[in-house]
């Protein structure tokens, strides 16, 4: 192979590729996403890839040809470019090393620590290269390790005909992290009749099932006086908002939750005394939870609007995608391929519920059954972020098993 997996992730995550939520002019919402996808673009035409295109919204697309005789159905490969904006991915320096156990302090910024009692599954890399930022900014494994897994799986099969596969397809979306990855995802163009997302964390995690998700945004309107003249005039916004915040229920939250129990998840508040805006994640394996979630919030304004009889309480509800496992059901070779891949990695693959999505899940919901594995990484979205080399390795050599597994079982 021209290059290794190791070295193309090194090089991917130094893009900055940071997506930003609320943009509603433009696709990608940042321009910087279309660095990479330009060059991952450039990449696949120098290893001779046919059929790669970039469309007017960044999306980059490729097709491998069949290298057996007998038919088999289209397999695509999907991987998201954009990191999220939650933390910088801006001038990310990776450091590689041996670990050598307990916890890691991250050269950048000492107070960083990767803790080893935080991050169980740290002492199963004891003796293996581990890869984390510098502590000033995320690592971008979420989902570069994906985008590097897929380049290089990429070369493999093009520097070893031997392998059998059948039509592969290459997709590297933007803004996944932001909720619009599939926006303007072109199926058809895609032309895959099924896929894998490589955008998972774990070694030996898959995943099936997702949460369905929607977005709850509230506003308070209130009234903006000058302090010195407020009395009886003043409608403080955000003393309204703060009694709706903790009214919300302790015991479903993101912090306090994990498997398939739901949460409600305030992340973002804009405030100001004339006027607050709260995002809150509403998160659910049950679509229909969605809806007790919306009424929970309905009852919570109900009972703090009389304690602010002068502020004004908006509640508006925003679909975002649904649990993928329904759509799963209807072709198991799909899932099924992948776990006999992965156990063939020696990966030890287990089925686990993703409390988040990934572009597979409005994938599938659109008709394309789509599943997600792993990439061996932790902490996405921090600082703390880390992968292992090794573990890269296996999420690759399961991206090349299941191609076989479909050439072979669909003969």
């Amino acid at each position: 192979m021209k290059e290794s997996l190791l070295d193309r992730f090194l090089r991917y995550v130094k893009i900055d590729t940071q997506s930003k939520e609320g943009v509603e002019d433009k696709y990608p919402s940042t321009d910087k996403q279309l660095v990479l996808l330009k060059m991952l673009k450039k990449e696949l035409e120098e290893l001779g890839v046919q059929d790669v295109r970039m469309d007017q919204y960044g999306y980059v697309m490729a097709s491998l040809p069949a290298n057996v005789p007998h038919a088999v159905p289209a397999v695509g490969l999907i991987a998201h470019v954009d990191t999220s904006e939650a933390v910088s991915g801006e001038n990310v320096k990776p450091q590689v090393f041996e670990y050598r156990g307990g916890d890691i302090v991250l050269p950048g910024d000492p107070s960083v620590v990767i803790g080893a009692a935080d991050n169980p599954d740290l002492k199963n890399w004891i003796g293996k290269r581990i890869i984390t930022s510098d502590g000033t900014t995320l690592l971008g494994a979420d989902d570069k390790a994906g985008v590097a897994v897929i380049m290089t799986a990429v070369d493999r099969l093009l520097s070893d005909p031997k392998i059998p596969h059948g039509p592969v397809k290459i997709a590297f979306t933007p803004d996944e992290e932001v909720g619009g990855g599939t926006k303007f995802f072109d199926l058809k163009a895609f032309g895959a009749e099924a896929a894998y997302t490589v955008d998972g964390d774990k070694l030996g995690d898959l995943n099936k099932e997702t949460f369905s998700a929607d977005m709850a945004v509230v506003t308070v309107h209130g009234r903006e006086v000058h302090p010195g003249l407020a009395k009886d005039k003043m409608v403080n916004s955000i003393r309204a908002m703060a009694d709706l915040i903790a009214r919300l229920p302790k015991g479903m939250a993101p912090e306090t939750t994990s498997g398939h129990k739901p949460f409600i998840h305030p992340y973002k508040l804009e405030a100001s005394a004339g006027k607050s805006v709260l995002q809150c994640l509403l998160r659910d394996f049950k679509t229909e939870g969605l809806a007790k979630q919306k009424s929970l919030l309905e009852g919570l304004i109900a009972k703090v609007q009389p304690k602010h009889p002068k502020a004004k309480f908006e509640l508006t509800i925003k679909e975002y995608y649904r649990n993928m496992k329904e759509g799963l059901e209807k072709d198991t070779r799909v899932t099924k391929f992948l776990f006999a891949a992965a156990k063939r990695a020696g990966a030890d693959p287990k089925w686990v519920p993703i409390r988040g999505g990934t572009d597979g899940s409005r994938l599938t919901a659109m008709g394309l059954p789509t599943p997600n594995l792993f990439t061996g990484s932790s902490n996405f979205h921090s600082k703390t972020e880390w992968t292992s080399v090794e573990a890269m390795e296996k999420s690759l050599e399961t991206v090349v098993n299941v191609l076989q597994i479909w050439a072979k079982k669909c003969r």
